[in-house]
């Protein structure tokens, strides 16, 4: 295979999405980069990071891996300037990068709680923040979809630290939606019900896998959205498993 370049001719769109080396942020940048755009993938697990871009690479799409910690402030914007230097500027931003834990309030730890917030909830005000400046200054729009969850509309027990957040972020880009329509910049809530992911332990995964989504569902559902007529937004998205969701 022929050495790839590091920099990206100007008329091909620059995609980054974050929490991509495995789940829904690893099909999001397979199907973006399935339309020829350069995606940049980022994540805190090197190895399943550097795996996934060679996955994609061998399909011919080009990828390329710049590792990062949303919850690094300093990170967030040293990976948003290396990404516009090698590929060029942020034109769509998928703020897929996650965690959580399944306990009631009581016994969620501050420090867990202080970590689900950061990694869901503040991680996407850093990499918009990162991205978002360039977006408006160029004045050929540009894309934000956040990655959310069924959670921050309903409610789920066990769900506390990670509801909050979710439910901020939903809350964040509903304004910065219309903040930023001035500036014909989407900002796209994708909420996905039970997604067949690491994020399940093992057992949960076996026991419900006929009633989760897949991963690449969810992709789809998200390329629809960006295919979607210049004319027309699709502010929020909900998805859920055909037999509904899981109690």
């Amino acid at each position: 295979m022929k050495k790839r370049s590091t920099t990206a001719p100007s008329h091909r769109s620059v995609i980054w999405v974050t929490g991509a080396s495995r789940g829904i942020g690893r099909e999001i940048a397979a199907a973006f980069a399935s339309l020829g755009c350069d995606v940049a993938l980022s994540s805190r697990e090197g190895k399943a990071l550097r795996k996934a871009v060679k996955s994609i690479r061998e399909l011919g799409g080009r990828a390329y891996s710049f590792p990062c910690d949303v919850k690094d402030e300093r990170g967030v914007f040293r990976v948003a300037q290396a990404i516009a230097s090698a590929l060029g500027p942020v034109d769509v931003l998928v703020n897929n990068a996650g965690i959580t834990a399944f306990k009631p309030f009581l016994k969620t730890p501050v420090g867990e709680f202080r970590d689900i917030i950061a990694t869901n909830l503040l991680g996407p005000v850093l990499c918009t923040k990162a991205v978002l400046p360039s977006m408006v200054k160029r004045k050929r729009g540009g894309w934000i979809f956040n990655i959310l969850s069924n959670a921050a509309l309903r409610t789920f027990e066990d769900s506390t630290a990670y509801t909050a957040a979710k439910a901020g972020l939903l809350a964040l880009g509903k304004v910065l939606r219309e903040e930023l329509r001035g500036d014909s910049i989407r900002v796209v809530g994708v909420l996905p019900g039970p997604v067949e992911t690491a994020m399940w332990s093992r057992r949960e995964r076996l026991k419900f896998s006929s009633r989760m989504m897949k991963p690449r569902s969810v992709a789809k559902a998200v390329l629809a959205v960006y295919r979607m007529p210049e004319d027309t937004v699709v502010d929020q998205i909900v998805l859920r498993p055909m037999k509904g969701d899981i109690d």
